[in-house]
């Protein structure tokens, strides 16, 4: 399980003032305006501002003069710290470095600073993330547990909403295997507004797993996930479509999921692990190449059939290997 960085928590808004923000203006005029301005509050003695300019190159993606920026205020200002801890375990505008990310999210976790509340729970999920791949660290699965159970905090909505969900994925695999503890999970998150645990929710949901199977409550999970674009969801809504025989609609369904060919892109935008949007491709892959085997909701269409296997098998192997045993021993 590949894991993300947990968004920097703000204690304040990063909406600049209405002057940087006109109509009419193209993203790279506003992106100028909003430099301009942040040089004239850093002038002007607003430490607010240093920070927000270095805020503004992360979120442009102009990692190397975020990192600048971020390193001249990281002893007085904590968010400063968090963006740099990220940004060097994760290797944004420098070489990775797990280490020193490490070592500041332990900062911000043991220090006593009031201006380092807001950013204790997120800085746990990332320690424990470091914990779980052996990053920085000595690789410990029960250390991760500990960090991100302290993260999400009972299901505190103001705490890590990453933890929470990760802590269900954590208790669906094998080792750790308690399906009821995973409900619980990422029913916290999903409540608290992650789009990935609704979309586990509605799986858990239709195959009775940690709760009794429940079609109606499934479908309204993954339709609501798969609306706002978790593609895991569409996937497993294809895949219930084609069980029901509702052929043209799960073909129609998948060729949408199918057009996308940027996981990572659609996991930044969804906040969802890329790992979960490339099965959901994979399953919507695999059945539209059924589809067209069988010419089932579309025409009969071998080459096509062939196409959307390869792809299926490229992006997930076991989930490609899984339903293809399924649909030799005459399931689907």
């Amino acid at each position: 399980m590949k894991l993300r960085s947990d968004r920097l928590p703000l204690a304040y808004s990063t909406q600049l003032a209405p002057e940087a923000s006109a109509e009419n203006c193209s993203h790279a005029e506003l992106f100028s305006k909003a430099e301009e301005l942040l040089v004239k509050r850093m002038a002007s003695g607003d430490p607010v501002a240093w920070f927000l300019r270095g805020q503004l190159y992360y979120e442009e993606g102009l990692y190397e003069e975020a990192l600048i920026q971020f390193e001249k205020i990281k002893d007085v200002d904590l968010q400063a710290m968090y963006q740099l801890g990220v940004m060097h375990y994760d290797g944004l505008g420098t070489t990775e470095d797990p280490e020193r990310g490490v070592e500041y999210m332990k900062k911000i976790i043991y220090s006593d600073s009031p201006k380092a509340r807001h950013l204790k729970f997120a800085a746990a999920y990332n320690l424990g993330r470091a914990y779980y791949e052996g990053c920085g660290v000595k690789q410990s699965t029960e250390e991760a547990e500990r960090l991100w159970l302290f993260a999400a905090d009972h299901g505190n909505p103001k705490a890590s909403v990453k933890a929470q969900s990760t802590l269900g994925m954590l208790y669906s695999m094998s080792a750790q295997k308690d399906l009821k503890k995973a409900f619980f999970w990422h029913s916290e998150a999903c409540g608290n507004g992650s789009l990935e645990s609704q979309g586990a929710l509605g799986v858990m949901y239709l195959y009775g797993q940690g709760i009794g199977q429940n079609t109606k409550a499934a479908l309204e999970c993954l339709r609501e996930a798969a609306q706002h674009g978790n593609i895991y969801a569409q996937g497993h809504l294809v895949e219930y479509y084609y069980n029901r025989k509702f052929y043209s609609t799960a073909a129609a369904v998948a060729k949408r999921i199918t057009d996308h060919d940027d996981i990572n892109k659609l996991a930044k935008i969804t906040n969802c692990l890329p790992a979960y949007v490339a099965k959901g491709v994979a399953m919507a892959a695999f059945y539209l190449g059924r589809c067209f085997q069988l010419g089932l909701g579309v025409q009969h269409d071998q080459a096509a059939a062939a196409k959307y296997y390869s792809r299926a098998c490229l992006l997930d192997p076991d989930v490609a290997a899984d339903l293809e045993l399924a649909a030799n021993l005459g399931k689907i």
